[in-house]
């Protein structure tokens, strides 16, 4: 039985910092890549499901970013990079350097066997945040990408929650917070996320890294991740979208027409931005979430997209 279980694990040193990436790969190696990133404050179970439909096509590879799920900031320093880091460049950094292990960069970093089975550019699909670190790996780490689906991203401003900034402002606050109080905070900033009440075992796994025990980032990483979110920063890269729309690589943007945290008409913003042959598509009561809100929706618009990108060779 195929299992989505991060078996596999990925270490990249920047100077003094270490950071720690767990992942695996689904499906027939030699096949089309697909890579699933997932976003803020979200693991790789978002994309699971969807992961393992596409694996009986698709070699496909899920990972969990670092300081998110199982990828754990290993050090002080690479805590405090992270936490720092709101321009995102440092996690661009790392993931490109993660593609390139997997033989998607160039000349891998490992020299193993996974690396060298599959040279092909590969489809990226990324949502939330992960909109400007996909964005920014291949503008500025000069990874090329076969296709784009960007959904319900953040990749053009303005920024940020309210929440966020509350958080950074009473950090040593909310680290303190009884634990059942905090289980409750975010569960409650989950299903803000989503348009439709979600099932319990959807949000559980959710809230899962944020509210188990050893392992996992726990409390006081979802407010890492929170303080981070507060001060993100595109303005230095949003300049240098039109090269991806004057490019050959397709784009798709998907957006949840009931996204409260980035409303839909930012999916306009940033086809404006890329401009070139960028397709926009709305989805109809779907939030933040439109993986949970809207998974058939979703999974019929990429492999449309998929299918039409390879199709097109």
């Amino acid at each position: 039985m195929t299992t989505t279980t991060l078996s596999q694990t990925f270490t990249y040193t920047s100077f003094s910092p270490q950071y720690l990436i767990k992942y695996t790969r689904l499906g027939p190696p030699s096949a089309q890549p697909v890579i699933f990133i997932h976003g803020t404050p979200w693991s790789s179970r978002l994309w699971s499901s969807y992961a393992l439909a596409l694996s009986h096509k698709y070699s496909v590879y899920l990972f969990d970013n670092p300081g998110y799920g199982e990828s754990q900031l290993l050090t002080p320093e690479a805590t405090a990079e992270f936490t720092n880091n709101g321009s995102l460049t440092i996690q661009a950094e790392v993931t490109a350097a993660l593609f390139t292990h997997w033989g998607f960069g160039g000349t891998s970093t490992s020299g193993s066997n996974e690396a060298n089975e599959a040279r092909k550019q590969p489809h990226i699909i990324a949502h939330d945040n992960t909109g400007l670190v996909a964005l920014r790996i291949t503008i500025q780490h000069k990874i090329t990408y076969k296709s784009l689906t960007l959904i319900d991203v953040v990749a053009v401003g303005p920024w940020g929650l309210p929440f966020f900034k509350l958080v950074a402002e009473n950090e040593s606050v909310f680290i303190a917070i009884p634990p059942q109080m905090f289980d409750g905070i975010v569960r409650s900033y989950i299903r803000d996320a989503a348009y439709k009440p979600l099932r319990k075992e959807d949000e559980d796994m959710l809230a899962e890294p944020w509210v188990s025990g050893e392992g996992r980032p726990g409390q006081e990483g979802l407010v890492r991740v929170l303080k981070q979110a507060s001060t993100r920063v595109s303005e230095d890269v949003e300049g240098e979208y039109h090269r991806l729309g004057e490019s050959k690589l397709r784009i798709k943007i998907i957006w949840g027409k009931e996204d409260k945290w980035v409303p839909y008409e930012r999916a306009e913003k940033l086809r404006g931005l890329i401009g070139g042959k960028a397709e926009v598509v709305i989805v109809e009561e779907a939030g933040h979430l439109i993986q949970l809100n809207q998974p058939e929706r979703l999974m019929a618009e990429i492999v449309m997209f998929l299918g039409d990108v390879d199709g097109g060779e």
